[in-house]
């Protein structure tokens, strides 16, 4: 019996070792593959820090050899150039002047409903300018009587500026009411630009054309300055 009993506590025993043995062998490796992982990564992490801080020494070193604060003056530069033809354009329109544009009217749709003088002012000069507002107009030969009122017809508004590049034209319209007494008759009216507050300029004579350049009326009324011809049916 005690025989047996040994030989089972030896057998005991050395399955004890054995699986120590084994589990000591997979702990090491575990510790091992992740100590390898986490060294690996800290060495690619040195290894790119290290790489960045290169370039980066690098990087500085090529500025300085290629004169790194050449490139902002440049930039500097160029925003300066930019801001100065920005200033420059800005300066060169300027607000039309009355005698640099040619203004023609021709009575349209005379003795009928919407009957009005259509007013055309071209820019004749060689530098752009601007209008605004709709333009100062005195029907007949009473240049000291009182301005058109705007027309209750434009939306409210008007103050923007529109600007003329040299050759191109704008358009108002005198709107005519006669009903049918006709106390008033013309041929021509005296018209001038308005300023960006709404001073009025020098007044020019301007001749009425069309089949009947006469015109009559009781009321009139001015429309904004526009690109676009009004009443063009």
């Amino acid at each position: 019996m005690t025989t047996h009993r040994a030989r089972r506590t030896a057998r005991t025993a050395a399955l004890a070792s054995v699986t120590a043995t084994l589990a000591l062998g997979l702990t090491a490796c575990g510790g091992s593959g992740g100590s390898r992982a986490a060294g690996g990564d800290h060495a690619a992490g040195g290894a790119q820090s290290r790489t960045a801080s290169d370039a980066n020494a690098k990087g500085g070193a090529e500025q300085a050899k290629t004169g790194g604060a050449t490139k902002e003056v440049r930039s500097e530069s160029a925003s300066s150039g930019t801001n100065r033809i920005n200033k420059g354009t800005k300066a060169a329109v300027r607000q039309c002047r009355g005698d640099e544009m040619l203004v023609t009217a021709v009575h349209r749709f005379a003795g009928e409903q919407g009957d009005h003088l259509l007013v055309t002012a071209s820019n004749t000069s060689a530098t752009p300018c601007w209008v605004t507002s709709y333009p100062a107009v005195k029907l007949g030969d009473d240049v000291d009587g009182p301005t058109l009122p705007h027309s209750k017809k434009d939306a409210p508004g008007g103050d923007k500026h529109i600007t003329l590049r040299a050759g191109d034209k704008v358009y108002s319209a005198v709107n005519l009411f006669d009903y049918g007494s006709k106390n008033h008759t013309a041929r021509s009216f005296a018209m001038a630009l308005r300023g960006a507050d709404g001073h009025e300029g020098p007044f020019y004579s301007v001749d009425a054309k069309g089949q009947k350049p006469q015109f009559s009326w009781n009321e009139a009324d001015v429309l904004n300055w526009n690109t676009k011809k009004p009443y063009d049916f």
